[in-house]
This record gives C-alpha cells, sequence and structure tokens, in this order.
C-alpha cells in the first residue's frame, strides 16, 4: 500500500489490484494506513467468496484478466503464485512482469510449523513446486525485487545472476516536521514490542527477558483477537508473574502504533532464529522503530545486520535468548550515553528508508524494464 502510494504519489498511474477486505462492514485502505488520496492511485478490489481454494482461483483468474485488459506498462506483484501464472502468457500478451520476493517460499513452507501457531510443514511434493515457482519466476520474470541482500545472494546462488535485480528494503512514512528528542529514563522505563505475535516473533523470549527486569514495564502492541497467540502470551506473562507489568494493547490502527512507539523508551525486536527469520526478515516496524528515534534493541541475525549495528544504531543481542535480550535491554537502560547515541543514530538512519526513496529507487527498475520491452 504504501509502496504504490509513494509511486501514485511521483506521478505514476497505479492500479492496485487486491481481494476485498475480511472485515465487515468493509474498511477503507486509505483511512486505514492513514493515506490522503490520489488522482493516480486505485484501488481495484474483487469480491471472492467460498473455500480458499476457490477465493484463490478466482484472484488468479483476476490476475490474468487486469493483465490481459489494463494495458499496463508493468505489473509489479509480490505473490509468486501469480507472477508464475503470468510468466505462462505469451509476451506479446502481457507486460513485462517485475516480482518483488520478501522470502524464499520453499524454507517458509518447510519451517511453517515454527513460524505459526497451529501451522503446517509442507510435503515435499509442495516443496518442490515452490521451488520450480521460484526458479522459474527468478529467471523469467523481467524484473526482480528482494528486500534483504542475503535473499539476493542466495537467489544467485541457487539459479544464477540475472539482469534487473535489486534489493530495495522495505520503508517507512517520515513526516516533514519529524524531532529528535533524547531519551530520559523516568524510575520505571518502558519497554515496548509492536507487531505480529506469532511464535517466530519473539514476544515469548521478551515476556521471559522481563522476569529479569524488575524495574521495566512492558507494552505488547498486535494480536488479532480471532487468533491464538494474543491468550498464549497473556497467560504466559500471568504465569511467569509479571501480568502487572505487561500491557497487552492489541491490534491497533496504523496511527496509534506511532503515538506508542513515541511513549516508550526502548524498542524491542526479539525475533527467533529460524532459517527464514535469519536470512529473509525486513520487518515494517524495524523502519518504524528507526524513525521513532529510541534506542532499539533487537536480535543478531543476518538480515537485521544489513540495518542494524550493536553500538551504532542499536543493540544486537543473541536470538531466542531471554537472558542476553534482558542483558541488552539492562545495557541501554543503565547507559544513558549509549541509549541517546544509537536513538539518534537510528533517527538519522531513518530518512534513507523513507518511502519516498523507495519509490524512487523502485522507478529506476520499473523503467529499465519498460525500456528493454
Amino acid at each position: 500500500m504504501e509502496t504504490c502510494h509513494a509511486l501514485a504519489a511521483r506521478g505514476h498511474q497505479v492500479f492496485l489490484s487486491v481481494r476485498s477486505d475480511t472485515a465487515r462492514p468493509s474498511r477503507d485502505p486509505l483511512n486505514f494506513y492513514g493515506l490522503k488520496a490520489l488522482s493516480t492511485l486505485t484501488i481495484d478490489r474483487l469480491r471472492v467468496v467460498g473455500p480458499p481454494t476457490f477465493r484463490r482461483a478466482l484472484y488468479f483468474a483476476f490476475a490474468v484478466e487486469r493483465s490481459l485488459c489494463h494495458r499496463s506498462d508493468v505489473i509489479l506483484t509480490r505473490d509468486l503464485g501469480v507472477a508464475s501464472l503470468l510468466l505462462n502468457l505469451p509476451r506479446w500478451l502481457r507486460p513485462p512482469i517485475v516480482f518483488e520476493s520478501h522470502g524464499f517460499a520453499p524454507v517458509f513452507a518447510e519451517t511453517m510449523d515454527e513460524l505459526v501457531s497451529g501451522g503446517r510443514r509442507a510435503r515435499p511434493t509442495q516443496k518442490d513446486r515452490l521451488f520450480l515457482r521460484e526458479e522459474r519466476v527468478w529467471k523469467l520474470a523481467e524484473g526482480y525485487v528482494t528486500t534483504t541482500r542475503t535473499l539476493a545472494s542466495e537467489l544467485e546462488t541457487r539459479f544464477g545472476r540475472r539482469d534487473d535485480a535489486i534489493t530495495i528494503p522495505n520503508g517507512v512514512r517520515l513526516s516533514s516536521n519529524r524531532r529528535f528528542t533524547p531519551p530520559s529514563w523516568l524510575e520505571s522505563p518502558v519497554v515496548l514490542y509492536a507487531g505480529h505475535l506469532y511464535p517466530w516473533k519473539g514476544v515469548e523470549v521478551l515476556l521471559r527477558a522481563v522476569v529479569r527486569l524488575p524495574k521495566v514495564r512492558t507494552v505488547i502492541v498486535g494480536g488479532h483477537p480471532g487468533e491464538g497467540d494474543l491468550l498464549r502470551l497473556q497467560d504466559l506473562a500471568r504465569s511467569l508473574g509479571i501480568g502487572d507489568r505487561v500491557d497487552f494493547v492489541g491490534m491497533i490502527s496504523v496511527a496509534d502504533v506511532q503515538t506508542r512507539l513515541g511513549t516508550a523508551d526502548v524498542l524491542v525486536l526479539p525475533t527467533t532464529s529460524t532459517e527464514s527469520a535469519d536470512r529473509y526478515t525486513s520487518p515494517l516496524k524495524l523502519f518504524e522503530y528507526l524513525a521513532a528515534g529510541k534506542p532499539i534493541v533487537a536480535s543478531d541475525l543476518q538480515a537485521t545486520r544489513e540495518v542494524l549495528e550493536d553500538g551504532r544504531n542499536a543493540v544486537l543481542v543473541t536470538p531466542s535468548d531471554a537472558d542476553a535480550l534482558a542483558d541488552g535491554i539492562n545495557r541501554v537502560v543503565d547507559d544513558l550515553s549509549l541509549a541517546t547515541r544509537i536513538a539518534e543514530k537510528s533517527f538519522q538512519d531513518a530518512n534513507g528508508f523513507a518511502w519516498e526513496n523507495r519509490a524512487e529507487r523502485l522507478e529506476h527498475l520499473l523503467k529499465a524494464v519498460q525500456r528493454s520491452d
């Protein structure tokens, strides 16, 4: 949504084709994300019903119909299935395809039981199918974007080098009047996590670390009420005896998340050590944390190190280790000079990850693909 809006703001005519909202009544996506309407951005929604397989088939048909009838100059998608399907069409019938990859699908499929509560590891035949789809899209798509350099290197190792492939991380919305405010501790510093509550996100690790941090108050933002992760973590907090020091806020609007970040003293990214997280994670909250200008304590992962550096703009700790996370938070809370230095550097670094910058870099690739067509 942010990428499409930023491209539209640069004067491109953007059609964002999506399935309709699952909530009822349907929410307005511009209002939900706090974005203004643009004459150059059209949100094209398909209402799908029925079981998941049928809904997926309808969306595939929708993607093909739009590709054939919209007369677009370029199609950008992060849906591997859609990209693979469109590449089946004769080249003279379709525009160039640019695929944006946020991870290697066979690895996600193989580790799904580690990532999501109740997730099931893919069968070998499913993994093989995803592998062939990844290889096909890498070799045949006219343009390719990865969100981490680690992923780009992996794809090159697996499938060979290719032209018109670039790495562009996720981004953040920056206000024009943003100012850095140095940290100053109260008696009980507030440590905040914002994001999904899936097991691989590491909130359980954070709660276990809080046991060792008696002076710290903790705020957990996120968690869908229809999922079991919120209840699981609330039960864990009570069983650890820290329920009175942990505030589970639940799911809130994007604007309210920004407000919450501004009220925190330390922002935590406790992602666990899984194969997919280590190589592919480029979470939106990481860039929102940077923009907030607060000291960050994060898991030391390959992908995270593409943005964060220990002692420079964050404190990095051993993933999946509650003691290490507690030590990292204490390191920040006990050293105001360190906290100020890394918070100010992260605030400055956020300037390089504005959605406008991402759109500009993407624009160069889209134009190159179009010219070579």
